[in-house]
């Protein structure tokens, strides 16, 4: 059988591949794993951000409470008087009602976006903290590799525990 000198050195660059792929292998990756979402539930920081945010809302979000309660008491009144209104009144009552419901849905959503908004920054800022965090605990422990995503992983690779406790040390 003969082979062409093409062919032999395609097989050689094969082997070759395949060896410098077995040497690598052979040399111990060390992976981790940081679980974000934990670190936005249980770090301190996440904590802080959290009681930061409900301070800054919280008057809001008390005045959207009273002026529901106040829309659903008119609406309520209105389903009582109703029947002995003038037809006249009761389409005046009526639009003042939608009025206010609008106005009251129009701040209710404002509300959120603005909660949403300051939410993602403060989140934003705990993200940083923690891939700051993430990397020192890295290069301190030589990992070759870091995780935050994954469909599954063991759990002998999590360091989530360790990046929270450094994070929440080093406020």
């Amino acid at each position: 059988m003969k082979f062409s000198t093409a062919f032999i050195r395609h097989a050689l660059l094969a082997l070759s591949l395949g060896i410098a792929a077995g040497a690598t292998l052979a040399q111990e990756v060390k992976i981790g794993f940081v679980n974000t979402d934990r670190i936005f539930r249980d770090s301190a920081a996440a904590k802080a951000a959290q009681t930061k945010l409900e301070q800054e809302f919280s008057r809001r979000e008390r005045e959207l409470e009273t002026l529901g309660n106040q829309l659903r008491a008119a609406s309520e009144k209105f389903d009582r008087e109703a029947p002995t209104l003038s037809e006249a009144q009761r389409t005046t009552r009526q639009r003042q009602l939608v009025e206010q419901d609008r106005d009251f849905q129009r701040r209710r959503q404002a509300f959120q976006e603005d909660l949403n908004l300051r939410k993602n920054e403060e989140l934003q800022l705990v993200l940083e903290r923690a891939n700051r965090v993430i990397r020192q605990v890295a290069e301190a422990e030589k990992y070759d590799l870091i995780l935050q995503e994954a469909v599954y992983i063991h759990p002998k690779h999590d360091i989530t525990d360790k990046v929270i406790r450094a994070l929440d040390s080093a406020r």
